[in-house]
């Protein structure tokens, strides 16, 4: 088979999605020597996805998002003869002379349109058409296959769910002396509460931030919260309520954290925290209990599945119930050490290698 990958938003993007693309190629490579693939990278991309002489790279010209990207994609790829096309930024070339695979990781755009800027909803308002054009659908989650039949009215056979992973440079890390370091030099001189995502409404960070000022003001407790992610659309919510709250210097805002000092920080941090409105897979968590640290949250679309009974759950605006959690993961040593082992458990679960060798099933089936 010839198998083209649509890669191009890891250009722009290393996160959510970006990660997936890199990592399902990762475990692509890993599996498979037989088979030709095509990584369809931004002509601006230098980065080196696959290292295996089955994977060749093809530089586009036609940006991720753009709005003549279904009239120019098409006839950048025609000439590579593929006989599948996966698309894992949700919207594939509608005109196309192979098979077509798309990963439809959420239904967000549809379920909380407020929540995007125009243009987005502009690019990801092409989704009834991008499913009833693609010959098969990947979800990542069963709450997300079960969102595809129930939104857009397709059929369950045509959806196949195949679980994201964390990737392998999250591990835990006993090294006592870079944790420290590398927690110190974010400016984390106390106990640490972590959040990992981009800054975007649905993320939900406001409540977070209500809650953990509800726990300085309750339980009287020394703590920081850290907040790594880039600033997405909608942000200044989140900067004013922080603000309003006069949470200061407890509150540390890192910015992107690079993956390696990330690794350490979900290591050094007493816990991780994800209270999003909604998600498709939610790899923070998972990223988290891969690293031996309990995780809170919150219970709605797929973290549930994801985390099992490896967390600790709360509604996604239960304010109160956000701090006395977090408290009580602060406090009770004992459940503590319950979450970690139980995350550790059910991390081994997920990996690229059990998503890829699936991935690479469909492609042969629908290639015949």
């Amino acid at each position: 088979m010839r198998i083209g990958i649509d890669a191009r938003l890891v250009h722009y993007s290393r996160a959510g999605i970006g990660q997936y693309i890199a990592g399902l190629i990762k475990g692509l490579s890993e599996c498979d020597e037989d088979n030709e693939f095509v990584l369809l990278q931004s002509r601006k991309d230098k980065s080196i996805l696959a290292d295996t002489s089955n994977f060749t790279r093809k530089s586009l010209w036609t940006p991720s998002h753009h709005r003549l990207e279904q009239l120019v994609l098409p006839i950048e790829i025609s000439p590579l003869r593929l006989n599948v096309l996966h698309s894992p930024d949700f919207i594939p070339p509608f005109r196309r002379d192979y098979k077509s695979v798309i990963t439809v990781h959420d239904l967000a755009f549809l379920l909380y349109p407020h929540f995007l800027t125009e243009e987005s909803a502009r690019y990801y308002g092409q989704i009834d058409q991008a499913v009833r054009h693609a010959d098969h659908i990947i979800a990542d989650s069963v709450s997300t296959k079960r969102d595809i039949i129930n939104f857009l009215g397709v059929p369950e056979a045509k959806i196949t769910v195949i679980y994201a992973a964390a990737d392998r440079v999250y591990r835990p890390i006993e090294d006592e002396d870079l944790l420290d370091q590398t927690q110190r030099r974010y400016g984390l001189d106390k106990p640490f509460i972590l959040f990992v995502s981009t800054i975007e409404p649905r993320k939900n960070l406001p409540t977070l931030l209500r809650a953990f000022r509800r726990l300085l003001d309750h339980y009287k407790l020394e703590v920081q919260l850290a907040v790594a992610g880039q600033r997405g659309w909608f942000c200044g919510e989140v900067f004013a309520v922080a603000e309003e709250l006069e949470l200061g210097d407890t509150v540390v805002f890192l910015g992107h954290v690079p993956e390696d000092d990330l690794v350490v920080l979900y290591n050094a941090a007493r816990m991780h925290v994800h209270p999003s409105f909604y998600e498709g897979f939610g790899l923070p968590p998972l990223e988290a209990m891969t690293c031996g640290t309990p995780t809170i949250v919150a219970n709605v679309s797929s973290l549930p599945e994801v985390v099992g009974d490896a967390a600790l759950l709360v509604g996604p605006e239960h304010t109160e119930g956000w701090t006395v959690a977090m408290w009580r993961l602060l406090t009770d040593d004992s459940l503590h050490a319950e979450l970690a082992e139980k995350g550790l458990r059910r991390a081994r679960l997920f990996s690229w290698e059990k998503a890829a060798r699936r991935t690479l099933e469909l492609y042969s089936r629908l290639a015949g």
